[in-house]
């Protein structure tokens, strides 16, 4: 079954004009209980400002939130997908632009926004390859085979019987040299 954007994003995104500040940003977010705001201007969407942003570009900088513009801490160019695309191009899309959050765009109108959360939280079966990714780089690597074939990894020969010796391929030519 294909899932789309549409069938698991959030709606309505909350929406915020640029020239408002920080603070009423802040204000607002905690009000909607929403890590993020759409930034429009003239009701255009034009940026995003996230719970990160503030943080990193007023809160760690010491800076007043209510004399600071929200167009000048948002980002922007903003990142849309539209309603009818799978839920994986959106999960590319975020990859690829480095971001947790995509707005969803009908025609120009802003209709919603789905997270990486979002995505997650649809697929169970994600969460098990994302467990055992984790678990992965968490467990000493281990080599099992004693044999295998392969590239040498002291002459670059094909060799089909390398031998792993202190964590190196090695053929048989090989090994006898490290020996002497």
């Amino acid at each position: 079954m294909v899932v789309l954007v549409k069938d698991i994003m959030s709606k309505p995104a909350i929406i915020i004009e640029e020239n408002k500040t920080a603070q009423q940003a802040g204000e607002l977010m905690k009000k909607s209980r929403m890590g993020c705001l759409i930034v429009t201007k003239n009701n255009n969407p034009v940026g995003i400002l996230t719970d990160s942003d503030i943080i990193k570009k007023i809160v760690a900088k010491d800076l007043q939130p209510s004399k600071i513009k929200i167009k000048n801490i948002m980002s922007s160019p903003l990142v849309t997908i539209s309603p009818n695309e799978k839920i994986l191009e959106a999960s590319r899309k975020m990859k690829k632009s480095n971001i947790k959050r995509l707005p969803v765009l009908d025609n120009g109108k802003i209709v919603g926004i789905i997270s990486a959360t979002d995505i997650a939280r649809s697929s169970p079966e994600m969460l098990d390859i994302l467990e055992y990714r984790m678990r992965m780089r968490e467990e000493p690597f281990e080599i099992k085979e004693e044999f295998t074939s392969g590239i040498c990894d002291s002459c670059g020969n094909y060799n089909p019987s390398l031998k792993n010796v202190n964590g190196k391929w090695l053929c048989e030519a090989c090994m006898e040299e490290t020996e002497e």
